[in-house]
């Protein structure tokens, strides 16, 4: 039988530990980039581009539309790359709080 009221608590701990992370999530940082490094695109862990780095050679295209689908593939694997970086910090911070119950997903609560 389970203790609901442990497990209560625990969820309160873990949660406050999550929130913990959250504010941590800013200093992560992640890279993506496209056309062989011509394009990067730097995102932190609140999932915001913080900065584009571009070519000296991509500056005078004349060709917009390579331009904008080369920042745009560089943001979606910058955007993976954190998104795998905010799930190892928002685990850590919980890893082994939660009591295991099969069928019961308590990392979806956070």
């Amino acid at each position: 039988m389970f203790d609901l009221m442990s497990i209560m608590n625990k969820v309160k701990e873990a949660q406050a530990k999550v929130k913990e992370a959250q504010a941590r999530l800013v200093h992560l940082k992640a890279e993506g980039e496209a056309g062989a490094g011509m394009v990067k695109v730097f995102v932190n862990g609140n999932r915001k581009v913080i900065s584009i780095e571009m070519d000296d050679s991509l500056v005078n295209i004349t060709d917009k539309q390579m331009l904008g689908d080369l920042i745009v593939a560089a943001t979606n694997k910058a955007m993976e790359e954190i998104d795998g970086k905010i799930k190892e910090e928002l685990k850590s911070a919980t890893d082994g709080m939660m009591p295991n119950i099969p069928g019961m997903d308590f990392g979806s609560m956070f």
